[in-house]
């Protein structure tokens, strides 16, 4: 007999099966972030976790080098001379751009310096 019926059978419980799949994420996750940080020398910032419900669920696992990627460290002067070259051209241009602090209309402290230009170091040479 030849029918266009499709037999339906009840889908296994789901609950289940999401939980063993983010279980098995989760370990998997876990042992990539523990491989990394051996790896690496530099200390590491981890982040990272599952999200999901019984139908679907999405992990995601981030490293980067802890710290703040925008800091810049300065070099210092060596020498005295060099110490005494920076302290002068620190008082040039304090001398040239007056820095006075400021609160604006909403209380935030602001620089505001006499010459243009003097917000980024321009001026003391």
């Amino acid at each position: 007999m030849l029918t266009f019926h499709f037999a339906f059978a009840k889908p296994p419980a789901r609950s289940a099966s999401a939980v063993g799949v983010a279980l098995a994420l989760a370990v998997l996750f876990w042992c990539a972030g523990l491989a990394a940080a051996q790896a690496q020398e530099v200390p590491m910032l981890e982040s990272g976790g599952c999200v999901g419900s019984w139908s679907s669920i999405n992990c995601v696992r981030r490293w980067a080098p802890a710290g703040d990627p925008y800091l810049r460290f300065v070099p210092q002067p060596l020498d005295e001379a060099a110490i005494a070259r920076a302290k002068e051209r620190d008082k040039r241009w304090a001398a040239r751009c007056r820095p006075v602090i400021e609160r604006d209309r909403y209380g935030v402290s602001r620089y505001r310096y006499a010459q243009p230009g003097c917000e980024f170091g321009v001026g003391a040479d």
